[in-house]
């Protein structure tokens, strides 16, 4: 059997960055969406998910959607997204901390 990693990201890095690592949306019903494509555009972002629904959201590290991935504060996953179940455990493996972790930086060219 293969073992668990505990993957641990920087607890306030921007949204856009959180987002298009792990590809997640929640909903304010508490429902996890899959993202289909993600635009930053400009302070705002643009979220397409899977089920078709589209957002325009502004990147913020303390938003409603960055509070509610990082403590897990979502009840099931969409249906109509069919966010397979090895995402929804990696997704439930991963740990938030002020001080330690990935800091999702861009890539330099």
């Amino acid at each position: 059997m293969s073992e668990e990693i505990k993957r641990t990201y920087r607890k306030y890095t921007e949204l856009y960055l959180l987002l298009n690592k792990i590809k997640l949306w929640p909903s304010r019903t508490g429902i996890l969406h899959g993202i289909r494509t993600l635009e930053k555009k400009g302070d705002f972002l643009e979220i397409t998910t899977h089920c078709g629904k589209h957002f325009r959201i502004y990147n913020s590290s303390s938003s409603r959607a960055a509070r509610w991935l990082r403590n897990k504060w979502v009840s099931d996953s969409c249906k109509e997204c069919r966010v397979p179940d090895w995402k929804l455990q990696k997704y439930s493996q991963t740990g938030f901390s002020a001080h330690y972790g990935s800091d999702l930086k861009k890539p330099t060219l």
